[in-house]
């Protein structure tokens, strides 16, 4: 199977630009949709940011930048996804949130068109299950910042057929990314190794073992980490990983996957990294 050549993202939000900016990079036709017209503009602001920041570093020119933004358009309606070879969801990490979306897509896209679901860790076998036609359905896991990190899990599905996986695993090429194949697990790979670590640098920091900076200079300094794991956190987002981690602890029902009490304090006070402007570190407001 060829490689899509019309890509649809749903969600304009963090992880959805970046997808939406590499495909249009990579010539790709783009219909990024979203609930309303302000998260438009701020997923078109994001990716002219990045672009910009592409051009000054030398990575593009100013006619790249022009010709991506311009092979982007924006939605708000799924009847205008129809046309588009595969459609990635990327919405906030919340199952029923993301089952409703696919349900809605399979009845405004073709039946052949692609499902492919940006998850960080929730069942695609599940997902794949609501979806008529459920062999189209895939996990394509970007990490983030998309536009930077190489690195894409394919996730199969118990139903998903090897033209799908083929199909996407080519386009994962076509945007200048390394797929990896995974099979369905909760956290899939990368975050089932990535947010206990997170978790237990949380622990560290609950129990006083050391403060926030310290525990993020050993893993950096001494680990050669290139982020901090608490760091880290606030950039996926501490709800995000408190999220993952609730997924791994009904998925394998292990107590070594509780998640901390201090990630869900935090959440709870609405000290959620970065995009929220506190965090395990505070992020003073741009002016």
């Amino acid at each position: 199977m060829n490689a899509p050549r019309r890509v649809g993202v749903v969600g304009a939000g963090q992880m959805g630009s970046g997808i939406a900016q590499v495909c249009a990079q990579a010539g790709l036709p783009v219909v990024l949709r979203d609930l309303d017209e302000a998260a438009l503009a701020r997923g078109l602001q994001a990716i002219g940011s990045s672009l910009d920041r592409m051009v000054a570093k030398g990575r593009i020119d100013g006619e790249a930048r022009e010709a991506a933004l311009s092979r982007i358009v924006t939605t708000l309606q799924s009847a205008a996804l129809a046309d588009c070879d595969i459609v990635i969801e990327a919405a906030t990490e919340n199952e029923p949130l993301k089952a409703r979306i696919f349900t809605e897509l399979a009845g405004a896209v073709p039946a052949d068109t692609i499902l492919a679901s940006n998850t960080s860790s929730i069942s695609l076998t599940r997902l794949a299950a609501a979806v008529p036609g459920p062999q189209r359905m895939i996990g394509m896991h970007f990490m983030n910042p998309v536009p930077v990190m190489p690195l894409v899990e394919i996730i199969r599905a118990r139903q998903t057929a090897q033209g799908t996986y083929d199909a996407v695993e080519a386009l994962t090429r076509t945007l200048g990314k390394t797929p990896v194949e995974v099979h369905n697990s909760p956290g899939f790979v990368s975050n089932r190794v990535l947010i206990p670590m997170i978790n237990e640098a949380a622990f560290c920091l609950h129990e006083g073992v050391a403060g926030a900076e310290e525990i993020d200079s050993v893993m950096r300094l001494g680990m050669n980490h290139p982020m901090g794991p608490l760091a880290l956190a606030d950039l996926i987002g501490i709800d995000t990983v408190l999220a993952i981690m609730r997924v791994l602890q009904e998925g394998f029902a292990d107590s070594k996957y509780r998640p901390c009490p201090l990630l869900v304090e935090m959440v709870d006070a609405g000290h959620l990294g970065r995009k929220s402007g506190r965090g395990f570190y505070e992020y003073p407001a741009k002016t």
